[in-house]
Parts: C-alpha cells; structure tokens; sequence
C-alpha cells in the first residue's frame, strides 16, 4: 500500500507519511518546496492504474474540486494524470472527521449540529451553482477544524450536474447508510441527493445514531427505498420541533417533496435559529399511496357482509358443545370425493369456455365491440371526438411522467383487444398531465403580503426572508430568488426577499489570512456582503494574489451587500536582502569600507584589509539595483542585484581593475552541488568569482531529484589540505557546472 513515503513528486512534493486510505486512493502528508507548506495529496492506488473506470472517477473528483473555491471545500492546488502514477495535491487539513467527532461525543448539541449544518449548506449551495453534485456527502467525508469550521473533502464519485448523472448499480454510488432513495434505485440524480444526505447527517448528530440499520448493505438500501425512519424526537426527546421538520424534510423519499436548493433548507435553519420553538406548516411521511394487499392468483376474497341499519337483533355464531364426538360427523367416502372433484372440473371448464366465448366471440350477442390501444396517443387531439369511438365512454384520471408529453395515453382499462358491451362500454385512461410551467411576475416594490400573494395566484409556492435596507420602507420586496421572468414549474419555492431593520452585518477578517481573491469573494458572499471589483495590488512579501488589505475593516458592522474593497500581493516583495561575500585586498592596514546602493550609501565602517573573505548582507528594494563598494574612497568591486526575489539574487559581480589597491588575496571556492543554475551562479558571483567565466554543462540524468540542479562542478569545493593549506582560487578563474537535465525536456 506504502509505496511513496520518503520519495518526492516531480522534484517537488516529498512525501512523509500516510493519513488516510480510501477504497481506489491513498491520502499522503507532503511538502511542497517550491511553494513552502504542507499539502496533502491524493495518490489512486497501483491496482486501479489500468481501470478506465478509477481512473475516470479519479479525474472526476480533481475537475470538480479544480472548479470549487469556497472556505468550507478543501482546496486542490495541483493535479497529475500520468500513465504511471496520478495524484491530487490539496489544501492539508488539520483535525478530525465530524464521524469520529459523533463517535467521541455520542450525539451532538442543536447548536453544534445547526452550526455544522450551515456551513455544509453553504459548501454545497457553492458546489450546486457550479454544476457539481457531490452525491457521497456522510460525516467521514467532512473534516471538523479546531476552531469549529468544516471543510467538505472526497469528491471522488461528484458529477456535473449537466453530465449523465444516472448512478451506476455495478460501481460505487455513495455510502449506502447516507445516500439518496433515487441513488439507490439507480435513477439519474441532482442536487437534492445531497439534501437528503444532508437531512441524514443531521440525524445522525442529533439522534447519535443512523435512520436505517442493518447486518448487510442490500437491507439498508433497501430500507432507503422502503421504510421510514424513527422520528428524531423519539429517541431524543430535547430536539425541538422545528429542527425535526427540518431533518425530515429533507430526507423526504420523493426528491419533488424535499428542499429543492441547499439556499431553500439554509432559509428555515436560519429562521430555526431566530426562532427555536418555531413550527413549520408541514407534516412529513403521510403514505399517499398504502400499500394494498394482492392476493393470490385464483383465490378470491369474501366480500364483507353488511348487517342492515335497521336490524335490531345481532347474528349470533351458533354454539358447539366442546364435547360433541366428531365421530358423529358421516365420513366421506373415497369415490364420493372422486365424483365430487369431477364435477367441480366440469364445471370450471364450463365456465372459462363461456367466458371465452363472452369475452372474445361474437357468440352470445352481436353488441359486442373491441376496445382499441389507446396507449401512446393523444387524448386531445387522436381520441376525443373522434367518431371511430363513438361506441365507448371514456372516464380521464391524470398522472404525471416527465419522459411523456402532456395529453399522452399511459394506460387504459380493459387493455386493448379485449371485448366489451356496448352498453358497458366504459374506458378509463390514464392521461400524463406534468407540473405546467409558470413565468415569475415581478412583485419587487410591493409590500410582501400582496407580493406573496400575487405569487400564489400563479400557483407558487412562496418563502418571505428579510433582507436589511435603510432606504426601502419596512416590509417592501427587494428581490425575488429565483429573478422575475424566470419560468419555473408550478409550486416551485420563490423566496421572497422584503426590507427589514435587522442587526447590520460585521465585517470577517479576509486580509493576511492567506486568503486569494476568490476565496475571499466566496467568503464575503456568505456573510451577505460584496467583495468590490476594483482590485488593488501592492508590492508585499505575500505569495502572489494573496489579500494583504481590507476596507472596511475587520469587525466593522455595515449593511448586507456593503462593498468590501480588498489589496492584494502583487509577489513582488517590498523589500528583500542580499547576501555579498567578496575578498578584502591584503594591504595590512586598517582601511575605509563603503556600500553605496543605488547611488546611495548604505554601509560606511572601517576594516583590517589583511586579505580575507568578508561577509556582509545589504536590504533593498527594485530590479536589476547597482551596488558599488569602494575601499579608501576606489572602486573596489560592483554586481547588480534583484531585489524583487527572496532572498535576493546578486549578478555580474567584478572586481575593479582600476583600484589602485592591489587585490593580493584569492578566493575560496564555495560548493554549489544540490543548487539550481541560479542559485550557483549567484552564490559564485557572491563569493568574488566572474559570472562571465562560469560555464553550464548539461548532462541527461534520469531522476527527478537531479533535473535542474548542479550534479558537479569543477574546480570543486575548497578543502584543507593534508599539512593545513585551504586551496584558493583567483577571482578570473575558468568553473565548470555540471547541470542535470532529464531526457525529452
């Protein structure tokens, strides 16, 4: 299973150790060097290498994550889809799976499991509007921080939403204690899958245990599809009303009967939380459709018998004397019982060629007709006065079917070929008659009582949230979700945004919390505000993109949908420092030392010049800076240096041929095996040497270790001698670096 640790990914991602194992993955803890932080990343196991169908699912999950940026999804930062390996790198998470967190808690608190809720909600309205339908959400898949955030991780069987997304029945279709009815039937699936796994989890949080249990997967699956679980308040007493209607109305069989959006069920979690012993109008699980007894084929059940309302006297059962001999009874004899059972086959095949012959024969009367197929055909237009069938009366009962077109036949009674009466010639049609389509009106400047109700007329259903303004008067409609104009269908959900006084909004902290833009936009959103389009950028040690500013700012209290203006990273830092190692010249007297940066002095300090290496570090900002050092007021030596990295890379460092001081000492050569071509050359450089005599040859290696990095240089490294000599070099003098380079790049 193990086979990464202590290896590194493309030279860059070294693996430390394992922290999760799934079914088709195993999840590693890893460092990123190029990036500087700790990762996590996603490796599909060796096995599955060759399944088209794990590597399908395997590239699914990285699209869908690719597509996310939200506080409450872990984050992808770098996918691979090698023949020989595939990985996801993500954002590492530090802390617990919400299921151990219930295991350890033993069911959880209504405040936790509403907090949890809403920021599961919330991951999941973000992944809806992005077209991404999760479809395996269950507590092992949500990971609980240490300061109470979540993070919804494992899109491993996600679809788009504009995708086939019927669940396959031979491959992996979620956790089967948490997936939807339609999942386990194998019907195509949307985002109210999700819902109900949501309702599910909650469940599981308030109850301490599962809705539907059993020995073996085919049984919950099928309780899914079947069965309805006990009510929450049964086994625990202290959940409040509302917060059970919640639950249950999610996990409603019927996907039409659940929330139809994560934004609809936030809306009653948020008014739950405003008002604790609120009750929704709803009732839940009511069997429109009991299920009716069929018998077996050829018995016939007694029909009751109706005693008449005006009978005074009651049947009595007659009374048996428990002690009446039962040889009393006459016996039967064998060819009596014989005779008997010849008589009852006479008279069944009497009976069934009559019927035949009434049924399917013109025999017994010239008035009967044969009932036509009506399946498949428009009533409207094909069947209704249509004069081929004035010898039958039709009686209509609709249905609904969505892959057949309104008016369409979808069954008849008798079926078609069957003979009937003329005088009882009545067929009964089963019509489909699906939801009709309905064009929101606009009600926004309407108070919300005639705005809601101007929206039930046209058959919707209506939510009123308040939304906090100071310029619209209490109680005026300010938007409408979905917009008007949209054509929805009939007794779809409309919320109802009107003007409410409600508590202004405080502002989160976005800024030099390692937020990028979108994460920050994301973030803002979910809070009711608005991040402003106008970006601004600053030079700032932060990694590119990342926000460094805030107006207003953290903790501010403003009105929902305030602009929120950010400044982030440009990744060029403010200012960075450089490190210079140069050789004094050996004039055996102290002398004066200067740094001029710029042009502007920057070091001024005297020193021994007896020929030795000296060190120094210089702060800057800015491209391609000249620094000059001069000793007894000469030019001694000059490099450029690039401020704009950190640290700082130092170049073209030479040393003055026009200095009167005579440069006696030779410089030790510094060892840049490990480094990258920039890195040795700039490391070279500040030690004294010419970058005009510094040579790159590369060689073909093999490993990703070496590719792009100093393998050998030649001269090498300085080194004591035998007797106490350290090897020196002249500042002019000819380096060689070998440079690794894999093959094809």
């Amino acid at each position: 299973m193990d086979n990464y640790t202590g290896k590194r990914l493309d030279g860059r991602y070294e693996i430390q150790e394992v922290i999760g194992v799934g079914g088709m993955a195993v999840v590693y803890k890893a460092y990123d060097n190029i990036d500087d932080r700790t990762v996590a990343v996603k490796i599909l196991k060796d096995e599955y290498l060759a399944n088209e169908e794990f590597r399908r699912r395997f590239k699914n999950e990285s699209k869908a994550i690719a597509v996310l940026s939200h506080p409450n999804i872990v984050k992808v930062f770098n996918v691979s889809y090698g023949d020989r390996l595939q990985y996801i790198v993500m954002e590492h998470v530090e802390g617990i799976t919400l299921k151990e967190y219930i295991e350890q808690q033993g069911r959880l608190g209504i405040k936790e499991t509403v907090h949890f809720t809403i920021q599961i909600l919330r991951a999941l309205q973000h992944a809806h509007d992005k077209g991404i339908v999760h479809r395996d959400i269950k507590p092992q898949n949500i990971m609980l921080l240490s300061n109470g955030n979540i993070k919804v991780t494992d899109f491993g069987i996600a679809r788009f939403s504009y995708s086939d997304t019927k669940t396959m029945t031979d491959s992996a279709i979620g956790s089967v204690h948490y997936i939807s009815p339609e999942q386990a039937r194998g019907d195509s699936t949307d985002s109210r899958a999700d819902i109900y796994s949501v309702g599910v989890v909650m469940y599981e949080m308030l109850t301490g245990q599962l809705p539907f249990q059993s020995d073996n997967s085919v049984s919950v699956a099928l309780m899914q599809l079947q069965s309805d679980p006990t009510k929450p308040r049964e086994l625990n007493s202290s959940i409040p009303v509302g917060l059970e209607q919640i639950v249950m109305h999610a996990m409603q069989k019927n996907n039409k009967d659940r929330y139809q959006s994560a934004a609809e069920m936030l809306l009653d979690i948020e008014e739950f939380k405003r008002n604790p012993t609120i009750r929704f109008q709803r009732d839940y699980f009511v069997d429109t459709d009991p299920t009716k007894f069929v018998p077996k084929k050829g018995v016939v059940s007694q029909p009751a018998i109706k005693t008449p309302s005006h009978s005074a006297v009651q049947p009595q059962m007659p009374v048996y004397d428990e002690y009446d001999d039962e040889d009393d009874e006459p016996k039967k004899s064998k060819g009596g019982l014989i005779a008997i059972g010849v008589i009852i086959g006479l008279l069944v095949i009497s009976i069934l060629g009559f019927a035949f012959m009434y049924f399917f024969t013109d025999v017994f009367t010239g008035e009967m007709v044969t009932v036509p197929k009506f399946v498949g055909y428009n009533y409207e237009t094909d069947i209704k006065d249509n004069p081929e069938y004035r010898n039958f009366r039709f009686e209509i009962s609709t249905i609904s079917n969505s892959a057949y077109e309104n008016g369409t036949v979808f069954d008849q009674e008798p079926d078609s070929g069957q003979k009937m009466s003329k005088d009882n010639n009545v067929v009964q049609l089963a019509i489909v008659q699906n939801e009709q389509k309905v064009v929101i009106p606009s009600v926004v400047g309407l108070g919300y009582e005639p705005a809601k109700q101007t929206l039930e007329n046209k058959g919707l259903t209506v939510k009123l949230a308040p939304m906090l303004s100071l310029t619209e008067e209490f109680g005026t409609v300010i938007k409408t979700d979905p917009e008007a104009d949209t054509e929805v269908d009939s007794g779809s959900v409309i919320i109802v945004y009107y003007a409410s006084t409600d508590e202004l909004v405080e502002v989160p902290a976005i800024a030099n919390v390692g937020f990028d833009t979108e994460t920050a936009r994301l973030f803002l959103e979910s809070v009711q505000l608005v991040m402003d389009t106008e970006i601004k950028e600053e030079n700032s040690n932060e990694p590119l993109g990342t926000v460094i500013a805030q107006s207003p700012e953290a903790g501010e209290k403003v009105m929902p949908n305030s602009k929120v203006t950010i400044t982030i990273s440009n990744g060029i830092p403010e200012s960075s420092e450089a490190t210079l190692n140069i050789n004094l010249p050996a004039s055996g007297s102290s002398g004066k030392f200067e740094v001029y940066v710029s042009n502007e002095p920057l070091i001024t300090k005297s020193l021994l010049l007896d020929g030795s290496p000296y060190t120094f570090t210089i702060e800057g900002s800015g491209e391609n800076v000249s620094v000059k050092i001069y000793i007894d007021n000469k030019e001694y030596y000059t490099c450029v240096v690039d401020f704009t990295k950190d640290p700082a890379v130092v170049s073209q460092g030479t040393y003055s041929s026009q200095s009167p001081i005579v440069n006696t000492g030779r410089i030790q050569m510094p060892s840049v095996i490990g480094m990258t071509t920039d890195q040795a050359i700039s490391s070279l450089v500040a030690a004294g040497f010419n970058s005009n005599n510094i040579h790159i040859n590369p060689t073909i290696v093999y490993s990703d270790s070496e590719n792009g990095v100093v393998i050998a240089q030649n001269p090498q490294a300085t080194s004591s001698g035998i007797i106490g000599i350290t090897q020196t070099y002249d500042s002019n003098t000819q380096i060689t670096l070998t440079v690794g380079q894999k093959e094809g790049i």
